[in-house]
């Protein structure tokens, strides 16, 4: 354990190293590949990828082997440094900051990194992907961006307050269960104790923040950074001046936002919005009939299909092609009423 432990792996690649560490601890074990994919249950070629660097697992593989080899959390820290290669040079630096930063302010105009679930993870990385190479490349994103999240686990924990733009939880995600996980995943991380989530409704009009996003770390010995992207580029400035300016502007944005305790509920809002619209039926192939209170005219060209169990779908008989109205059963009950008894 000591020729791996002290290894110099500022000589090699991170990715390399937790190769050569995989391979060693293996070879130490007295284990071929196919026993240890065996013993382990993952796949053979899979591990075999780990070992060459070609591959880079989820941290939950590392503590998987961590355990098997009683490795005492090894693998994983030098996973944690093969992760940082991912990201371009300028990014890595505020990985490293944000790993130790004490306070962490973020604003995103969409569903922040350590917000996304590994499904929205995936959509928002995911290009046209041609060959296996790049969609490769797409799943260590990915991990890697899953891997930033650890720091709301983190003990001592961070105090992170994070702003969204109300926009963000209006543009839909992958596919209707995707997002409404996603929304869901909000409200779990916004009702975090060391958390505090905050959502700019479109409201509140233009900002100072609008072209981009922003993220500022402190530190314990009280040095800060603020780091920005916006536009394909980004930026991370150290100067405290720089810092200061980039403070004051999400400060503004904080005071636009809506107080925690209501940006909850509006994200609760959304997703019962959310759901409401995915229970919509699909009305394609529905048979419509026109209303017996249909009388030909103008004004009374009512259609309405039947077969859908609490909802009445009803239209305008002379444009089949718009829009349909979707009534609870029990309200298309009490109109109908209305109009037999002259109410309306």
């Amino acid at each position: 354990m000591t020729e791996v432990a002290e290894a110099d792996v500022e000589a090699e690649s991170g990715r390399a190293a937790l190769g050569r560490a995989l391979r060693f601890l293996r070879e130490q074990a007295g284990l071929s590949l196919g026993q240890l994919a065996e013993k382990t249950r993952y796949d053979k070629s899979y591990l075999s990828r780990l070992e060459s660097g070609k591959r880079l697992s989820k941290p939950a593989v590392m503590e998987d082997l961590d355990s098997f080899y009683k490795t005492g959390g090894l693998l994983v820290e030098l996973w944690k440094v093969a992760r940082r290669e991912v990201f371009k040079d300028k990014y890595k630096e505020v990985v490293r900051l944000e790993l130790t930063a004490c306070v962490i302010h973020l604003f995103s105009p969409g569903i922040p990194g350590l917000l996304q679930t590994e499904d929205v993870a995936r959509e928002l990385l995911s290009g046209a992907q041609e060959t296996e190479s790049e969609a490769e490349s797409v799943e260590e994103q990915v991990i890697a961006r899953l891997g930033r999240q650890q720091v709301l686990h983190r003990n001592p924990a961070p105090s992170i307050r994070i702003i969204m733009d109300e926009y963000g939880l209006r543009r839909q995600v992958g596919d209707a269960k995707v997002w409404e996980a996603q929304l869901e995943h909000l409200i779990e991380i916004a009702e975090l104790p060391m958390v505090t989530l905050q959502v700019l409704p479109l409201a509140a009009g233009a900002h100072h923040l609008m072209d981009g996003s922003l993220m500022l770390l402190w530190q314990e010995d009280g040095s800060a950074v603020a780091y920005t992207e916006g536009n394909r580029c980004s930026e991370l400035r150290e100067e405290p001046m720089d810092v200061m300016r980039a403070r004051l502007s999400y400060d503004r944005a904080r005071d636009l936002a809506l107080p925690p305790p209501d940006s909850i509920a509006f994200i609760r809002g959304v997703l019962k919005e959310f759901r409401g619209m995915k229970r919509m039926p699909d009305l394609s192939n529905a048979t419509w009939r026109k209303s017996s209170f249909s009388d030909g005219g103008i004004n009374n060209c009512i259609e309405v299909a039947d077969g859908y169990p609490g909802l009445v779908p009803v239209r305008d008989s002379k444009v089949p092609a718009g829009p349909a109205l979707l009534i609870a059963a029990p309200a298309w009950t009490a109109f109908i009423d209305d109009v037999r008894n002259g109410a309306l």
